[in-house]
């Protein structure tokens, strides 16, 4: 059988699987390790001509498979080199689309682990610098945190000098970054100017992902409360 015959059976059946993993009623009980990205030719076959749609499918299994796992076993326990490779795969699909890493940086980057964290990361430096007129706002909360979670303030610096190097069209502010790092400026202070510079730049207009770094800001003010 030629290698080309054998792509639409590929595609039928990663579609099924999706489908079925992302939308079944029924309760797993057996969390089931996530499978290996497929590969981007068979990503595309599957999209049937709807990448966008194919990217937002990648992304509700994903956060379906990992939500039933965390739940159970938390973020540390999640194989973060695969699910680099979906993350990678969605933005492939969908360039334009934001929330890969948003994903990548605000929920993956939760986990209490600092080799995953810089997992992510260091998927969102890649990331950023193949479109950074449009991604440097993940390389900013990239920055913050490798500066206030992973205490790494050379590389917190590196990140903020990527912006400045390579998105010269990003809001004024996010020249202070580094800045902000060298003075050691507090994580709220530091937040602060860059969810309201994300905000203040439109470059956030998802209501949902409002939501989501408004919920952030709230936690990181109610942490500083009860420092003081």
């Amino acid at each position: 059988m030629k290698r080309a015959a054998l792509w639409p059976p590929l595609a039928a059946a990663l579609l099924l699987q999706i489908a079925w993993h992302t939308w079944s009623p029924r309760a797993r009980p057996h969390i089931e390790p996530l499978p290996p990205a497929p590969p981007d030719a068979v990503a595309r076959l599957a999209s049937l001509g709807d990448p966008l749609a194919a990217a937002r499918g990648l992304m509700l299994y994903l956060q379906g498979h990992d939500d039933q796992a965390a739940g159970s076993t938390g973020l540390h326990t999640l194989d973060y080199t695969r699910i680099r490779d979906w993350l990678a795969l969605a933005l492939d699909l969908d360039p334009r689309s934001q929330y890969p890493l948003l994903a990548a940086s605000e929920v993956y980057a939760a986990v209490n682990d600092p080799q995953r964290v810089r997992t992510m990361l260091d998927f969102v430096h890649t990331e950023f610098a193949r479109d950074p007129q449009r991604r440097w706002p993940w390389m900013a909360q990239a920055a913050l945190i490798a500066r206030h979670r992973l205490h790494d303030l050379p590389l917190a610096r590196q990140y903020a000098r990527a912006i400045r190097e390579q998105a010269p069209k990003a809001p004024p502010w996010t020249r202070e970054l580094d800045a902000l790092f060298a003075e050691d400026a507090d994580e709220l202070d530091t937040a602060r100017a860059i969810i309201g510079g994300l905000i203040a730049s439109g470059q956030i207009s998802d209501p949902n992902e409002l939501r989501f770094l408004d919920a952030k800001l709230r936690a990181l003010e109610a942490k500083n409360a009860l420092r003081k």
